[in-house]
């Protein structure tokens, strides 16, 4: 995937099986967002589920150079190949399993082109999906994902907070009352 400076993308993939099987799973994959995403991309939002994850961002300077030494490829393109591949020999390790841990190739869809109203969609589909899969009764009870930080019940620091809420052009305040007025329906695949 060609990643454009300033452009937002809705990053996910879904496993064959279980992604993360265990507590410590879930910690590790956020310690490899940060390690092999953050330095390269603003973190809008995330969501991690039991089979699949979500993550809106937007690539920075560092993301879209070229690596050089004989890979053509973007910085922030082949970190997140290198951040799923090395969590799924992880998790094969873990499980003694082989094979792929991703029924796909890892999706990247640029949202900017869709206009505001597709972006704060999204947005909010990745923060309801635990909800939506039954996992947690309200919204705010799933902590892997980026809800708690934006509506002020933890203070995280993988997500830039300031620039999500400028780029949606939302307020703090406001976003329980909006999560719960947009609620999107199951049946809605436009986001996966």
């Amino acid at each position: 995937m060609s990643y454009e400076l300033d452009a937002i993308y809705h990053v996910y993939n879904r496993c064959n099986e279980l992604m993360f099987y265990k507590k410590e799973n879930y910690i590790y994959f956020l310690q490899k967002i940060r390690k092999h995403v953050l330095p390269y991309a603003d973190i809008l939002s995330y969501c991690l589920m039991p089979n699949h994850f979500h993550i809106l961002l937007c690539a920075n300077d560092k993301g879209i150079e070229i690596k050089s030494g004989g890979i053509s490829m973007q910085m922030l393109s082949f970190n997140i190949g290198v951040m799923l591949s090395s969590y799924s020999q992880a998790i094969n390790r873990q499980e003694n399993r082989k094979g792929s841990l991703f029924a796909h190739s890892t999706k990247s869809i640029m949202l900017n082109m869709k206009g505001n109203d597709y972006l704060l969609n999204c947005f909010m589909y990745i923060h309801q999906n635990p909800l939506l899969a039954g996992i947690v009764e309200r919204i705010e009870d799933w902590e892997y994902s980026s809800y708690p930080d934006y509506i002020g019940k933890r203070n995280g620091s993988l997500v830039n907070l300031k620039y999500g809420l400028d780029v949606l052009n939302i307020e703090r305040d406001d976003i329980e009352f909006i999560t719960n007025q947009l609620l999107i329906d199951k049946t809605d695949e436009g986001f996966l």
